[in-house]
């Protein structure tokens, strides 16, 4: 398999980023994280695939604050990157619109605050295809679905009997997969509120390792790619997904001594794809007080655009409005691609062919010396007409005499 050779590569530099200003055709995002209390850290840079911003941040670098408790989960609207929401221990989900160039002071006004759980809410999810349909579950055990350009939740489903651990989508959004604290997996017609699947239990299992943390899977639609790395653990495990068994094939793992707390995902139009990046994590590493970005690349000789790994991806452009998904319409995605954003990698070039052995470069330091002794001996003649020059102007008297 082609994905068989898919290497990661993490950059020098760690740095802290949560909001990327766009500079070019290419639009990137990354997801913020909370910080240790209540408030999201946000920074600006600008990019073009690969230009970023390294370093600590201020202490007094401004802050979302506007949440009363510890911020829960965070996520970057698919398709306005100015706008956030953020769910909290305070019971309320709130959206946040950053402003054009990045904050100049502290944030605690929320462009809308919602409430409707009882008790604190840990998940929020938008829906994949409508510009204004958020998914929020609450340690109440409901998932509340808002319409966001009225400010309010239409819809409540109310079918678990634990916390909702994780929600997910189908391509167009039309069904919401959810897994729970109960150990049951259900699929889920989100506008009716009605259970089509109901799994307890495993069909297969596999041991990973002897750690007892969470797993964070990412699945990468595009090239069939899943990763699992776990929640103290800096490990990050890949596989193939395929339709024939075993399903699964174990590709590689990215092993690393720093564990993470929490990772996010760039979007596929923000990756590099001049390098064949095909995906790029953010490990949050709290130890250390830093954000590593980890790229995963597939590595090939030819530096044109690979159309293999790069199909028609989501694009920014929503399908559908938030009234038109709940009167019932179901539309896929709009598709863009890669192409535009693609630019050739930078290539060493050399002027002249690099010496090979011990005495070329001994003479290629010999010539160097006498070239630079040259040019330094004919600068010393010309200062010297010049010196001459500058005499000959100063004893010329006004009168020209």
């Amino acid at each position: 398999s082609q994905r068989r050779s898919v290497r990661r590569s993490e950059d020098a530099k760690s740095f802290i980023l949560t909001h990327i200003h766009s500079s070019s055709s290419v639009r990137s995002r990354c997801p913020p994280l909370d910080g240790p209390g209540h408030y999201i850290n946000t920074t600006q840079t600008q990019t073009s695939h690969c230009n970023r911003q390294s370093g600590r941040l201020d202490s007094h670098h401004p802050k979302v604050c506007g949440h009363q408790g510890n911020v829960l989960d965070i996520k970057w609207n698919p398709f306005f990157e100015n706008i956030i929401a953020s769910c909290s221990e305070d019971t309320s989900v709130r959206i946040w619109e950053i402003p054009e160039g990045g904050l100049r002071r502290n944030m605690n006004a929320a462009l809308l605050e919602l409430y409707g759980h009882s008790r604190r809410v840990g998940l929020i999810e938008w829906h994949p295809t409508s510009s204004g349909i958020l998914f929020s579950a609450g340690y109440d055990y409901k998932i509340l679905i808002w319409n966001l350009e009225l400010g309010e939740p239409v819809k409540m489903i109310d079918c678990h009997s634990d916390v909702v651990l994780s929600m997910s989508f189908n391509t167009d959004g039309s069904l919401l997969a959810t897994s729970c604290k109960d150990r049951k997996l259900r699929v889920i017609e989100p506008r009716s509120g009605r259970v089509l699947q109901v799994r307890a239990g495993t069909t297969a299992t596999d041991a990973l390792d002897g750690l007892s943390g969470l797993l964070f899977p990412f699945y990468d639609a595009d090239t069939h790619m899943l990763y699992l790395a776990g929640k103290g653990d800096g490990n990050i495990r890949y596989f193939e997904v395929t339709t024939e068994k075993p399903y699964l094939q174990y590709l590689m793992e990215f092993r690393s001594p720093a564990p993470q707390k929490g990772l996010g995902v760039m979007p596929k139009h923000g990756l590099d794809v001049g390098a064949c990046e095909v995906f790029r994590f953010y490990k949050l590493i709290p130890l250390k007080g830093l954000i590593e970005p980890i790229s995963m690349i597939v590595p090939r000789r030819s530096d044109t655009y690979q159309e293999d790994i790069y199909p028609m991806t989501a694009g920014t452009e929503p399908a559908l409005s938030a009234g038109e998904w709940l009167s019932g319409i179901n539309r896929d995605p709009v598709l863009m691609s890669l192409k535009e954003g693609y630019s050739r990698p930078n290539q060493l070039v050399f002027k002249n062919v690099p010496p090979r052995t011990e005495n070329e470069v001994r003479c290629n330091t010999t010539c160097i010396l006498h070239v630079t002794l040259d040019e330094l001996a004919s600068k010393d003649v010309r200062i010297r007409q010049l010196e001459l020059e500058l005499n000959n102007l100063k004893n010329v008297s006004p009168n020209g005499v």
